[in-house]
């Protein structure tokens, strides 16, 4: 917070009645430290390097030690010879503090309190957000006529009587529903929840309301909303072209555990290091998603170490705003100017956040889906869990039926040796003709059966067309379809293409799979590997990749990317057959029917394939070329070798043979095996993914950074908290998950009181601290500090209930007042910080 807003408030305190009279006693940390904090640390405060004079006035023993010339600053019981009072009251330009050219004159009122503080002994304390909250008694409330629910009404009315105001009376029912539902849920209550209350006479009837609201699903969504902005959340990556990420596993653990009603503490600790917890959970693993938030920079020519210490940073920033309420950013280049917070601080705690395994650089090819970079974790649905289960039993099944399958391999391949020997001497062709059950153009064209087995299209030639051929799968499971393009005297330029110039142009070749189980839902195979015997530049059979699912058609197809057109013929090689070759990612099942779409549409007019034929494979994939040969004459000469006489290199080129060529138990196990692999890894990749935490086996060094830039190391670094502030709990492991136990700590004087201090920001517009994003020397100091103090304890001997919390602040008669306005309470509290009337601000965006 700027030192012109800090004065803003401090007048507007006097304004309001809100700070001591000037007949009562002055409290240093109330009245004197924001003015000294304002106008007086920058250059007589905490850093050493801006102090002017050596005058340090942040420190009493320092503030009342002689200067060279003599002059001492505080001399407490005389205002006559303190030099400050001196260099605030002259009209000397030259001598007058702070100077003009600042911008900050002191007001007459902050002048008179300088003075009264010094006479009466210039008493300093410690800041009080830096010392721990002692639980305060509870005021004895004399005026018996008030209504009390609970403790804060107690403190509130205390300090009413003692201003001399009277609390408001409770607003009316459709009032007090619509505020406490709007508070809790972000929504308003409909028309029937207002009626409902409004008529029920019980004495509960508010804290059933209440108690439904904590419980309803929106309460989590709108804690939420403020959790996400201290987190930085975004849906994409915030620099440059600002792609998209997937960071809404994460935003879904943060609203459940709201619902959930997770300890304020437990909520700490997993987000900070729920990695590092004992058999950590994926969800603990989830939240540290808080961590990773930060912008990702994909721009060329950037450096990935500086982007790394910049997320480092960030999450130290980010850290001590969101639990400690503190500018620590103000210490990344150099010592804080008003907070007893240096640079070698700040670096410290970035030691905990620096062994994180990132660079902050968006990485391609690093991430499935979404845009995030490693770490991650994969974060399957609850139905997405259970087929994952699913799958892995399979797996889990195939291994061990090759474990079965194995123990009879000797036997298998004693009694196929001597039918190999005899194949390995023949001329063999791998590919069986197809007859298939249908062929159709959806174009129009009529499809000829041919002599050979092949089809000739004839009649209509529209600019594009689909051909659709069905066919069944008998015998042995099929692992590749071979596709062959035909001349033929009929066709013009007698090529195999429809084009006038007897060219064609293939731009999908797509297959489905039914089996007896999967009727109603076709299983679309993948196109492992295409390959041909020709390709016309340009147009290569390569250019036909898989493409993933799209929203519209939710298949995976092998269709054109933008890389390539699809595979095409022309020229002088149009006259001869041309065959391409297309390996399934998965074997087509004996017992079931395939579908074979080869479709042309391309920018080329009626190009589509003229005279066609099919033929496939049982051998799997690896045992058989385009040209259909087989790779027995490979192993012919092990063949002829005695079986006693054979190398140990021999055996294990014929037993991988025998296994990936022969129709065999052992075979269909191996196959079962690499599809249930195939199944794990092709339904892993379409798992949403979560960006996390995670910690490197050695740990980084880390070094205090000059003027915070990357590559300007100083000093090494330890892992350590703040030096002014409690050191770590005993026991606690020296890294984030220590770091996290420290800010949850009863004995930290922080954490406790920024978040009851915002969760009252919440319900009455103001923080009873106001500055709820500054807990450090320039923060407001507290309207009603006892009552600060007395819900930061018991917020830990609730053990950090956050709903608990909230209740006792909407239950109390303080809440369900009026907000109507009167002409007294304009004058004295105009922000309504004494809380004599209700709450009354506009909503947030």
């Amino acid at each position: 917070m700027s030192g012109h807003s800090n004065k803003i408030i401090t007048v507007a305190f006097i304004a309001a009645g809100l700070i001591a009279r000037a007949e009562a006693r002055v409290e240093f940390n109330r009245d004197i430290r924001p003015i000294l904090s304002d106008t007086c640390f920058h250059c007589h405060g905490f850093d050493e390097k801006e102090r002017k004079s050596g005058l340090r006035l942040d420190v009493r023993d320092d503030a009342l030690k002689p200067a060279k010339s003599g002059a001492v600053a505080i001399v407490p019981g005389n205002i006559a010879k303190s030099e400050l009072i001196a260099r605030v009251m002259t009209t000397d330009e030259d001598d007058l503090m702070p100077p003009t050219k600042l911008h900050k004159p002191l007001t007459q009122q902050q002048k008179d309190l300088l003075k009264q503080w010094i006479a009466e002994g210039a008493e300093y304390q410690g800041h009080w957000a830096f010392i721990a909250p002692a639980r305060p008694e509870v005021p004895k409330i004399t005026n018996s006529q008030t209504k009390i629910v609970n403790e804060v009404d107690s403190f509130i009315l205390a300090r009413l009587e003692k201003e001399k105001l009277q609390p408001a009376p409770e607003s009316d029912r459709a009032t007090l529903i619509r505020r406490v539902s709007l508070d809790l849920t972000g929504l308003p209550p409909t028309p029937e929840e207002v009626e409902a209350f409004v008529n029920d006479k019980s004495e509960n009837a508010y804290e059933k309301v209440v108690d439904r609201l904590l419980a309803s699903p929106h309460y989590g969504e709108q804690m939420a909303r403020q959790w996400l902005d201290f987190a930085r959340y975004a849906d994409s990556h915030g620099f440059q072209t600002d792609s998209s990420r997937q960071m809404w596993p994460w935003r879904d653990w943060v609203i459940k555990a709201f619902n959930d009603n997770m300890p304020f503490n437990e909520f700490t600790v997993q987000q900070i290091a729920g990695d590092l917890m004992p058999n950590a959970t994926r969800d603990q693993v989830i939240a540290t998603g808080f961590n990773r938030n930060h912008r990702l920079n994909g721009e060329g020519g950037s450096i990935p170490e500086e982007w790394r210490v910049e997320n480092i940073i960030d999450r130290v920033e980010t850290m001590s705003f969101t639990w400690l309420g503190l500018t620590m950013n103000c210490c990344r280049c150099h010592d804080h100017k008003y907070d007893p917070f240096t640079q070698r601080d700040f670096y410290s705690l970035f030691a905990f956040f620096n062994n994180v395994p990132e660079t902050g650089m968006i990485q391609n090819g690093s991430n499935r889906e979404g845009g995030n970079t490693p770490p991650t974790i994969d974060v399957p649905t609850p139905e997405q869990d259970v087929k994952l289960v699913k799958l892995n039993a399979d797996l889990k099944a195939a291994q061990l039926g090759v474990a079965e399958a194995s123990k009879v391999l000797p036997k298998l391949m004693a009694e196929w040796e001597p039918k190999a020997l005899v194949q390995a001497s023949e001329e063999n062709n791998a590919w069986q003709m197809i007859e298939p059950d249908s062929v159709k153009s959806q174009g129009g064209a009529t499809m000829v059966r041919q002599d050979d087995g092949s089809y000739l299209a004839t009649g209509t030639n529209p600019e594009k067309d689909t051909y659709v051929i069905t066919a069944k799968i008998t015998g042995e499971p099929v692992s590749a379809f071979l596709l062959e393009a035909l001349p033929d005297e009929s066709l013009s330029g007698n090529g195999p293409g429809r084009a006038e110039n007897g060219n064609f142009l293939l731009t999908e070749f797509e297959v489905d799979i039914i089996t007896p189980e999967n009727a109603g839902n076709p299983v679309q195979a993948l196109i492992a590997k295409a390959e041909a015997d020709y390709n016309q530049q340009g147009y290569d059979i390569s250019s036909l990749q898989n493409e993933p699912a799209t929203k519209k058609d939710k298949k995976a197809k092998a269709r054109v990317k933008k890389n390539g057109p699809g595979w095409a013929v022309d020229g002088p090689t149009k006259h001869e057959p041309r065959k391409a070759m297309f390996v399934l990612d998965q074997m087509a099942p004996a017992g079931s029917s395939v579908t074979i779409t080869m479709k042309h549409d391309g920018p080329f007019p009626q190009h589509s394939i003229g005279r066609f034929r099919l033929s496939a494979t049982t051998l799997p994939a690896g045992a058989v070329k385009l040209d259909g040969k087989t790779d027995f004459l490979a192993v012919r000469a092990i063949l002829q070798t005695p079986v006693t006489k054979r190398s140990a290199k021999q055996k294990s080129e014929l037993e991988k043979f025998y296994r990936t060529s022969v129709a065999s138990p052992l075979r269909d196990a191996d196959n079962a095996l690499v599809a249930a692999k195939k199944a794990v890894e092709n339904f892993e990749k379409l798992l949403p993914t979560v960006m996390v935490m995670k910690e490197l086996d050695k740990p980084r060094d880390a070094f205090i950074l000059k003027r915070g830039e990357y590559d300007k190391p100083a000093d090494k670094v330890t892992m350590a908290t703040p030096a002014m502030l409690p050191p770590m709990p005993p026991g606690a492991p020296q890294n984030r998950l220590g770091l996290a136990q420290w800010l949850v700590d009863p004995g930290n004087p922080l954490t406790a009181r920024v978040w009851v201090n915002r969760i009252w920001e919440k319900f009455f517009g103001y923080g009873i601290c106001k500055t709820t994003e500054n807990f450090g020397s320039q923060a407001d100091w507290p309207a009603h500090p006892e009552l600060l103090d007395w819900l930061a304890t018991e917020f830990i001997r609730q053990k950090w209930d956050m709903k608990s919390l909230q209740k006792m602040l909407v239950m109390s008669a303080t809440y369900r007042q009026s907000s109507k306005l009167t002409k007294e309470l304009i004058e004295r509290d105009p922000e309504n910080r004494l809380l004599a009337r209700g709450p009354r601000f506009r909503l947030s965006g």
